[in-house]
């Protein structure tokens, strides 16, 4: 069975997709550029820099502007204009109690997760939490994936799984040498999950311990 489950945050655990649309509003209209919110979900879950630099092909400099002043606007107001997925809290608990280990690997700035977490209560929850220092340019996934599973002290990485909502989690894992499931109710479609050849796709939290079930059974 698997004994350690790896979470994204953004688009996985909790819902913030409000918080960082607004947020990346504000910072493109400093540099007088407008985009609606529903034109910005690529933004919640990779690093920052990397989405406004290709995104809305800018320069560096430009980029490193545009984080300096998203955070503006999202430690004051963005990062509580967000929620715990409904299901979450549940599936996590379950886990928990059947003794799995749980990590969060999110291209977020730790703390902004942890405070996050806290602020629900599920901070005790997790065994690891690994995330971005809060620097502009962020790590990639394959980084952060790599220091929870270093942090977990698995001997046997065949026992760990990835769940996220991009295939930034999804190829992450992979270059880690674990399996991953994609949930189809965070900000990737189900076609970008399928495309990064996702070991599974789900539709709700609820699913995901049905799969971890399945594969104890097989086993």
């Amino acid at each position: 069975m698997f004994n350690a489950v790896l979470f994204d945050f953004d688009g996985t655990v909790f819902d913030t997709g409000e918080g960082i649309t607004k947020s990346v509003q504000y910072a493109l209209r400093q540099q007088g550029i407008e985009a609606k919110t529903e034109e910005l979900g690529f933004f919640v879950g990779p690093p920052l820099f990397d989405s406004f630099k290709l995104g809305f092909n800018m320069t560096d400099e430009q980029a490193e502007r545009a984080v300096v002043d998203y955070r503006v606007r999202y430690k004051s107001i963005g990062l509580f204009e967000s929620h715990v997925y409904e299901g979450i809290e549940e599936l996590l608990r379950e886990l928990k109690a059947r003794g799995v280990k749980l990590a969060i690997a999110t291209a977020k700035p730790l703390e902004m997760a942890e405070t996050l977490l806290k602020r629900s209560g599920l901070y005790e929850v997790f065994d690891v939490c690994c995330g971005a220092q809060e620097n502009i340019r962020g790590r990639s996934k394959p980084e952060i994936i790599t220091e929870a599973l270093e942090k977990l002290g698995l001997s046997d990485r065949a026992g760990a799984v990835m769940v996220g909502d991009t295939r930034f989690d999804i190829l992450g894992a992979h270059d880690c040498g674990i399996k991953a499931i994609g949930v189809e109710y965070g900000y990737g479609s189900t076609e970008e999950l399928r495309s990064a050849d996702a070991d599974w796709t789900v539709s709700a939290p609820a699913e995901i311990l049905e799969i971890l079930s399945l594969k104890a059974e097989q086993n």
